[in-house]
């Protein structure tokens, strides 16, 4: 056991939902679903449309309550939507530091500002910055309070292709730095493929299947293995022979 694990121990798992229930109506959503996520794991949550990935998501954020079943987050946690959610009449630096308290609040804002590389930016009003920009401010905002929790709802989906590569670039280097539990909802097996350490696909309100992606980098761009994981994902999807 190295010396920092022997002076600050970890809890081993940051999220526990137990047989979950959520409807509306006569609806049901969420259907006895089970899901674990570990303290530092990245988990990807894909479905299709209506599966219950962001009513799952709003459970976890505390945004609403299940009917049935148990709900275990850190009690510090965060939330990155679609779109990008900003006050249009503060500016950058404020939209990161609402919410904050203490005398280092605008240093700790500038400085998760840097990290998501928008130094300088900081003055910026939120109707100047390219989409790209507006979700790597929602990523410093979600990422100053040093949540043990972050979720991320399908963030990059409006975003171009080579936006969204750099912005895979930059949760990679969030992660390790921040060293916080993740769970991002998207639609884009690839995305899932390029950023997971564990893809979950949801199915009728439950999770269907699991997959550990022990993957290097330069396998998750181009691998027989990659392939292979790919198909297994379009094949859960219902998506088989789609390429």
């Amino acid at each position: 056991m190295s010396s920092t694990m022997a002076t600050k121990p970890r809890r081993q798992t940051g999220v526990v939902v137990e047989q979950v229930v959520r409807q509306f109506g006569d609806r049901v959503v969420l259907d006895h679903l089970d899901l674990t996520i570990a303290d530092e794991e990245l988990v990807i949550l894909l479905g299709p449309s209506g599966c219950g990935k962001s009513t799952l998501l709003r459970l976890l954020a505390g945004l609403d309550r299940p009917d049935g079943g148990r709900v275990e987050v850190p009690a510090r946690r965060a939330i990155v939507f679609q779109a990008d959610r900003l006050l249009p009449w503060q500016r950058v630096l404020r939209n990161v530091t609402l919410g904050l308290h203490g005398a280092d609040a605008e240093q700790r804002a500038r400085d998760v500002l840097a990290e998501v590389g928008l130094a300088g930016r900081e003055k910026a009003w939120p109707k100047e910055l390219s989409g790209g920009e507006a979700q790597r401010v929602s990523l410093a905002r979600a990422l100053v309070s040093e949540p043990e929790l972050v979720l991320l709802d399908e963030p990059f989906a409006a975003l171009d292709a080579i936006t969204r590569l750099r912005m895979h670039d930059l949760v990679r280097a969030l992660r390790t730095k921040h060293q916080a539990a993740m769970l991002l909802v998207t639609h884009d097996v690839d995305e899932a493929i390029a950023l997971a350490d564990r893809i979950v696909v949801m199915s009728n309100g439950r999770i269907g299947t699991s997959h550990e992606v022990h993957l290097t980098a330069a396998d998750r761009e181009a691998s027989v293995a990659r392939e292979e994981l790919r198909a297994r994902l379009l094949e859960d999807l219902g998506l088989a022979g789609q390429h």
